[in-house]
């Protein structure tokens, strides 16, 4: 059995477009080249539809036709269906950028290199990133900003996370006299 490839999440079917059988897709990067990386895979590796012609909508959505027969019925069915593609499709990012796919995983310390976890997922729920982190309390959610992720090194692997809790904890004194 081949090994899975390394996949990376792109959009998600929003819903149907018209009664042809055009689909919005939500883009999760630029909208502008999302059906140029070739055909949208499920979380398997399998073919779900092959993009044959896309144009962005505006805001994050782009209409696209599939070389695939489908009905609106089918997509509306699809709505909220994570689409993927291999790793390999995507250009290289720039020195200091990254895909989101490569934070999970990550081990998760704070300053002084206490473990606090591991990067489980990268979610957003309408107000910014947030990186979802299972730890030793369970689970917990760190925003993705600089003052909160101040140093990430992804070839070691982990990243040092300065929670909001602890800064308002050392801005009030902790309770220490």
């Amino acid at each position: 059995m081949a090994a899975k490839p390394d996949l990376v999440v792109i959009g998600a079917i929003a819903g149907a477009h018209g009664v042809q059988g055009e689909a919005k897709v939500r883009a999760f990067g630029d909208p502008a080249m999302l059906a140029s990386y070739g055909p949208f895979l499920d979380e398997t590796g399998e073919v779900v539809f092959t993009p044959r012609r896309a144009r962005h909508s505006g805001g994050e959505t782009v209409i696209v036709v599939f070389e695939e027969d489908t009905t609106r019925e089918a997509l509306l069915a699809m709505k909220g269906t994570l689409l993927y593609v291999p790793r390999a499709a995507l250009p290289e990012p720039d020195e200091d950028e990254f895909y989101y796919s490569d934070l999970v995983g990550l081990a998760v310390e704070d300053a002084g290199g206490a473990p606090l976890g591991q990067v489980k997922a990268v979610q957003n729920f309408g107000a910014g990133d947030l990186l979802e982190i299972t730890g030793p309390d369970g689970v917990w959610y760190l925003p993705f900003t600089k003052e909160a992720v101040p140093h990430l090194d992804l070839k070691a692997g982990k990243l040092v996370a300065n929670p909001p809790e602890a800064e308002a904890a050392e801005e009030a004194g902790d309770g220490d006299a």
